[in-house]
């Protein structure tokens, strides 16, 4: 993580503008409290990325949020969505609108397995950038032409060394940006039932053909494992599997298209 710093840091004298792309379900605990640091007073462009998993009604209101600061723009895309390169480079030229011969600089930042190497490919329409479900698949920095306009230098993505508050952490967990080794299933697990109880119960009683939500998050885990199988010897239940069930379940968007924050969740008026 340092070390992807000292590399962001040198490098942003050289740069015009900051790509920051967030995760459309998690826009404010995917963004990375150092990118303000690192940037300066450069112009940033936030994309708002996996946005087809993301509540369609919440996610225009993070856009508003986000454009609500000065010198920061903010987009959501999806993958496959057509005119990606038209509708980055209208923001880019709105915000960078005089630049000397040569295309913009930007520099594409955010974390680990927030799909930024996804959006480099369909930027670019070819494989440049390395893709994978894990983070961390990205280990240097590379440039990347897009067209005659614009030049992406691509960086490894990088978590903060303190993630607060704690629930971040979760939601991030959740969507795959910390790896399984460092939080254990369970316990994401039960935050993610405990999230989709209070906010998307309809979504939990359909999707595991549930009559009646129990109560407590623990015992949703366990309802879960009882339909999906997930038993050992003398038929207990494995909480681990039945955890690991529903987590994928939500990240492939089986549950349908969920936001597990709203700005009114994280923004203090």
């Amino acid at each position: 993580m340092n070390t992807a710093r000292r590399e962001i840091r040198k490098a942003m004298p050289k740069i015009d503008l900051v790509i920051e792309v967030l995760d459309a379900r998690i826009p404010y605990s995917s963004e990375n409290p150092l990118v303000a640091d690192l940037r300066g007073e450069r112009p940033c462009i936030q994309i708002l990325n996996k946005a087809d998993l993301a509540d369609p009604d919440i996610t225009p209101q993070w856009l508003a949020q986000i454009e609500s600061r000065e010198g920061v723009l903010a987009m959501a895309y999806q993958h496959g969505q057509p005119k990606l390169n038209a509708r980055l480079l209208q923001r880019v030229r709105t915000l960078v609108p005089s630049k000397r011969a040569g295309p913009v600089r930007a520099m594409i930042l955010g974390i680990p397995n927030v799909g930024k190497s996804t959006l480099i490919n369909a930027l670019s329409g070819r494989a440049v950038a390395k893709t994978g479900n894990k983070p961390a698949i990205t280990r240097h920095q590379q440039r990347v032409k897009v067209g005659k306009h614009l030049l992406l230098w691509d960086t490894p993505g990088f978590l903060w060394p303190r993630l607060s508050p704690a629930v971040c952490g979760y939601r991030l967990a959740v969507t795959g940006a910390i790896s399984d080794r460092v939080v254990e299933a369970q316990e994401i697990g039960q935050f993610a039932a405990d999230f989709l109880v209070e906010r998307y119960p309809e979504r939990l009683l359909r999707h595991y053909g549930l009559t009646e939500l129990p109560e407590g998050e623990m015992a949703v885990i366990e309802a879960i494992g009882r339909r999906r199988g997930c038993l050992r010897k003398g038929g207990v239940i494995d909480r681990d599997r039945a955890a690991n069930v529903l987590l994928r379940d939500l990240g492939a968007g089986g549950l349908g298209r969920i936001s597990l924050e709203t700005p009114a969740d994280c923004i203090t008026p």
